[in-house]
């Protein structure tokens, strides 16, 4: 990699993608060269977390590098809320002080007010949806959102006042050709920071005439192939404007799968989904790409979270952290498999709204779960409505996350001197954080 200037740094940050929804982490009856492509020039991170397997609280990790207990923000904040406080910054306002220009074309959803839209949270530029494409009165099943008008934002003003569901099938379209004309006018004036947040494949699923029945598997299919023709055309744009080589470039999810929406839905091959503790809803596949750094090719199974990206971003830029407590760490030598390099965490907690619910040790080899009540699917809908969860509980529980990846045996017993270990820790972090287990 060129080190004339920093970085520069692309996230594509998929809404609800399941594990097994892209080759090459798993065969797919539909073609995705793009995501591949990208394997092929750097690797495939195995067991990538994020914090929380709902979305707001999961940008709101990503930008800010903290936990949702740090940072207050739970599941999927509704329409017009203000969302993520302006005191914890974004890894665009950090960024900024290194000179970084800044754009987000995407699903927003950490905040819909003044002061907490991308413009007054350290983007340059920006467009898309300030929360999820479900949020309008066309919802299957919630009459909650039907005073909501779905708009459509570019910078600072409202460009559609009320969005159409025809309009839907070009949010995965408008948001690539504002990434890529992006990409073209920054690329040779300094260091960027582009963001590209798809509302898809969250339901309703919408795609462009382009691929519409193209993938001869189904709307699920098809958007999955509009969305691996965005990153191609951003790879394109880098490679185009001359910076590929001087670009680290992610591809992921903020969540697993919603699996209610049955032919909808992504897949994953780990347990449950969206919205659960289980490797189903916060294990996310992850893409990315440091020429000079990362192996082309490669897989890794090192583990690391989702808080991380912003102080291994600031680190390589140059940029001092913020002032604020933050909860991630620079990982960048543990990312690029260094001999020497340690994870600098011990664990990673995980929750589900505001309920403490696991913690994965930060090798992934233990995984210990509270405690706690969670949703498993009772049967799956079909074309656009959803199925139904039922409510089961799961007690405290010890998995070994190398033999058992799919967390079905409790392993609690056999390994005490563990089990030990991590409760204490979890009752620790527990009685700084939350209040007490629930039994």
């Amino acid at each position: 990699m060129k080190t004339e200037r920093p970085p520069n740094f692309v996230i594509m940050f998929l809404d609800d993608s399941g594990w097994a929804d892209f080759r090459p982490f798993a065969r797919t009856d539909y073609p995705t060269p793009h995501v591949e492509r990208l394997a092929q020039s750097g690797c495939l991170f195995t067991q990538f977390y994020v914090p929380q397997a709902i979305c707001s609280a999961s940008r709101a990790s990503l930008l800010t590098g903290c936990y949702p207990e740090r940072h207050r923000v739970f599941g999927a904040i509704a329409p017009r809320e203000r969302g993520l406080d302006p005191a914890f910054a974004t890894v665009a306002e950090v960024l900024k002080t290194a000179g970084y220009a800044t754009g987000c074309f995407g699903k927003w959803h950490i905040g819909d007010h003044t002061d907490t839209r991308p413009p007054a949270r350290g983007f340059d530029e920006s467009s898309g949806l300030m929360y999820s494409n479900d949020m309008w009165r066309y919802h299957p099943e919630s009459r909650f959102y039907d005073s909501f008008e779905l708009q459509y934002w570019k910078n600072d003003a409202i460009a559609i006042r009320d969005l159409s569901p025809q309009q839907q099938n070009y949010l995965t379209t408008w948001y690539t050709e504002d990434a890529v004309d992006f990409i073209r006018r920054h690329a040779r004036k300094g260091p960027f920071f582009l963001y590209v947040p798809h509302n898809m494949p969250h339901v309703p699923l919408a795609c462009s005439e382009k691929f519409l029945g193209k993938s001869g598997q189904g709307l699920y299919a098809d958007v999955m192939m509009e969305i691996d023709w965005s990153l191609g055309c951003i790879l394109d744009a880098l490679e185009e404007t001359q910076v590929r080589e001087q670009t680290i470039v992610l591809f992921t999810s903020d969540n697993g799968p919603w699996l209610s929406y049955g032919n909808h839905a992504g897949r994953t091959p780990y347990r449950e989904g969206k919205a659960t503790a289980f490797d189903g809803g916060v294990r996310s596949a992850l893409v990315m790409s440091a020429p000079g750094h990362l192996r082309p090719g490669s897989t890794s199974g090192r583990p690391f979270c989702s808080v991380d990206i912003l102080p291994t971003f600031a680190r390589l830029a140059g940029a001092p952290l913020p002032r604020n407590p933050m909860d991630g760490k620079d990982v960048w030598s543990w990312i690029c498999g260094a001999s020497d390099a340690v994870n600098p965490h011990a664990y990673y907690s995980i929750t589900t709204g505001d309920e403490f619910q696991a913690v994965v040790t930060s090798d992934g080899r233990w995984k210990l779960h509270l405690p706690h009540a969670y949703r498993t699917l009772d049967f799956a809908g079909q074309d656009g409505r959803p199925g139904r969860y039922r409510m089961e509980r799961i007690a405290l529980s010890l998995f070994d996350m190398q033999e058992d990846p799919f967390e079905t045996t409790d392993v609690s017993a056999e390994q005490p001197e563990v089990f030990e270990r991590l409760k204490a820790w979890v009752e620790r972090r527990r009685d700084e954080w939350f209040p007490p287990i629930r039994k």
